[in-house]
């Protein structure tokens, strides 16, 4: 605010500098859409390798093209991916376990556990309870592992009281990414294992023989052998570790754990004895005569209650993929998500109607213009050869093309879950090859030369010579080649609006992205300017400020020509907004720019000297 003078000496005041930068927007966050094992269901989940994908959907699959898709977008340069697991609608469902409680006076149902996401990855799931807790008879602990995953989640002290602060319906829903809690009523779940009853003030007699089975393996020991094993325990925990030591010792049935791994814990005055290991079956039966005063003949339990019912939802359709609007399912889920500048979807590639092919990408294509986003499309797996190629290029017309792009043929790579040779959709391994060229060169460069190696790839299906290149390249169908020493690249750059019959000004590809890249930039960066006063002062600002973006762009070879004023414009005064716009509360600025296009065809021409003649 204004300085107000009131005595004799020098005033600062800091005044606000009328330069807002622009910043670049990202270019190469791609996203990928279709059927995952896991993985929340139409909600896009960002993240920045494939290791994060493993985590979050499950890893490879092999009938999710997406998997592969989004291994060959890291794997060939990408960064950043965002992607949404679409399924057949109504064939998903999540796999739930009951636990009972024997602590009311009919054993009842007392907690539902439910997967947090749809699928048979549900059915891997375990889940251990014990009362070890610092209050034994209020609380419980919780603990939830996947066995094909290997991520474990442990949830201490939780109670069943809703009033608790750790009430476990609360508690595990709000922390866990694994399970759910459906159902949480009465007393507390019954612990896995075997449960001793409490003991007295004296420990019993521990030197007679006693009975154990897990499973089909059944041994007899001494808990406490007086001539081995020294002095008897005083406490439950000594005794708890005693019983551990020699249950360990016991042989196990080949290729099992049950007895090597067997647990043995001391809460209170009870010892809880659980096997090695995850299997149902493996429940710890104790019998003999000094079973009895052990207190360890009943309540036997599995050592972990496994979670079952869960079934994958079928590959996605036309209609799965499409999604709606109004549900935001679908491509449709993206139209909320910022920052995404390109689009996958290798499921299409398998579809046998190349008609329904064409309409899932119609939609995507209209989504990306909304959305300034670039699609990058997988040409059909049933184009096994050239001429299948060209026959089929035609029902791709009916797709807008000015923002999407068709790659052709598919890659020959090592599968790794059989280690054998399959073909995949080059969408994803294209974004890649995209993402590396935006960052190594910039968003103009077009992706595709011999500086485009395909990571991984060790074949094309469908190989081609030049003369076989130059039938598709003029209708806009980018190819794939693989040439000696350089090995499988990206050999083409044009939109589907890129044919030649068309001539398109967004005929190249990296012309369409600069520009994307240019509208989204000045959309974002020129927001300041609503609402304030519309005058010459404003247009000033709006001319320097996109000036000194695009300036910047220049000098980083974005653009033709060798002066600025050759290789782009900022208008912005009274001839672009009139004293009608004025009225109307309009500025209009208009930005041109001269872009960089690829040179496709170089022509090198040789003439031969006839020879001089001295005169």
């Amino acid at each position: 605010m204004p300085v107000q003078p009131t005595y004799p000496g020098v005033y600062i005041e800091e005044l606000p500098s009328s330069v807002r930068t622009i910043t670049a927007v990202s270019t190469s966050v791609a996203a990928f859409l279709g059927h995952t094992r896991r993985g929340p269901v139409n909600q896009p989940v960002t993240i920045t390798s494939f290791a994060d994908y493993e985590r979050r959907f499950g890893g490879l699959a092999s009938d999710s093209a997406v998997s592969y898709a989004v291994q060959q977008f890291f794997l060939n340069g990408g960064s950043i991916a965002v992607v949404v697991r679409v399924g057949a609608a109504g064939t998903g469902t999540s796999a739930s376990r009951t636990l009972t409680s024997s602590e009311t006076e009919a054993s009842a149902d007392v907690l539902t556990l439910t997967a947090r996401e749809p699928g048979a990855w549900g059915s891997g799931l375990r889940v251990a309870v014990d009362h070890d807790t610092p209050t034994p008879k209020e609380t419980f602990n919780l603990q939830v592992f996947d066995v094909a995953g290997g991520s474990r989640e442990s949830f201490t002290g939780l109670s069943m009281d809703p009033g608790h602060p750790r009430y476990v319906k609360a508690f595990v829903d709000s922390a866990s990414s694994l399970v759910r809690v459906t159902l949480a009523q009465g007393g507390r779940p019954d612990p896995v294992g075997t449960v001793s009853k409490p003991f007295g003030d004296q420990l019993p007699d521990l030197t007679p023989e006693i009975d154990v089975k897990i499973g089909a393996v059944k041994h007899t020991f001494k808990i406490f052998d007086p001539e081995t094993d020294g002095d008897p325990p005083g406490t439950v925990a000594k005794l708890a570790l005693l019983m551990e030591r020699k249950l360990r010792a016991l042989p196990d049935a080949p290729g099992k754990r049950a007895f090597a791994g067997t647990r043995v814990t001391a809460f209170g005055r009870r010892v809880q004895v659980v096997a090695g290991s995850t299997d149902e079956a493996d429940v710890v039966h104790f019998s003999g005569d000094a079973a009895g005063p052990l207190g360890l003949e009943d309540s036997a339990q599995p050592p972990a209650f496994a979670l079952a019912g869960g079934v994958d939802a079928g590959p996605p359709g036309p209609v799965d993929l499409i999604g709606s609007e109004a549900d935001k399912t679908g491509i449709q889920a993206l139209r909320d998500v910022q920052d995404i500048n390109l689009l996958c979807l290798p499921e299409v590639a398998g579809y046998g109607n190349v008609d329904d092919a064409a309409t899932v990408l119609s939609a995507a294509a209209a989504l990306c213009e909304d959305k300034r986003m670039f699609l990058i499309a997988d040409a059909p797996a049933s184009w096994e050869n050239l001429d299948a190629a060209r026959v089929g290029r035609a029902a791709f017309d009916s797709v807008p093309g000015t923002h999407a792009a068709l790659y052709f043929p598919h890659l020959e790579m090592v599968d790794l879950l059989t280690g054998r040779l399959r073909s995949f959709p080059p969408s994803g391994a294209v974004a890649g090859i995209m993402a590396r060229t935006d960052s190594e060169r910039g968003v103009w460069k077009a992706p595709a030369g011999t500086d485009t190696r395909l990571s991984g790839v060790r074949a094309l299906s469908v190989p081609m010579t030049d003369r076989e290149n130059g039938l598709l390249n003029p209708v806009a169908v980018n190819c794939l080649r693989s040439f000696p020493v350089v090995g499988p690249v990206v050999w083409g750059a044009r939109t589907l609006a890129g044919a030649d019959v068309l001539s398109s000004q967004w005929k190249y590809v990296p012309v369409r992205r600069l520009a994307l890249m240019l509208e989204e930039s000045l959309y974002r960066g020129t927001k300041w300017v609503v609402f304030e006063p519309n005058d010459e002062r404003l247009w000033s600002q709006i001319r320097l400020n996109i000036g000194a973006f695009l300036h910047t762009l220049f000098l980083q070879g974005a653009f033709q020509g060798t002066a600025a004023r050759e290789a782009y414009f900022v208008k912005c005064d009274k001839d672009t907004t009139t004293q009608d716009d004025i009225n109307r509360g309009v500025v209009n600025v208009v930005v041109g720019f001269a872009p960089l296009k690829p040179a496709e065809f170089v022509i090198v021409k040789i003439e031969q000297m006839a020879g001089q003649i001295e005169v």
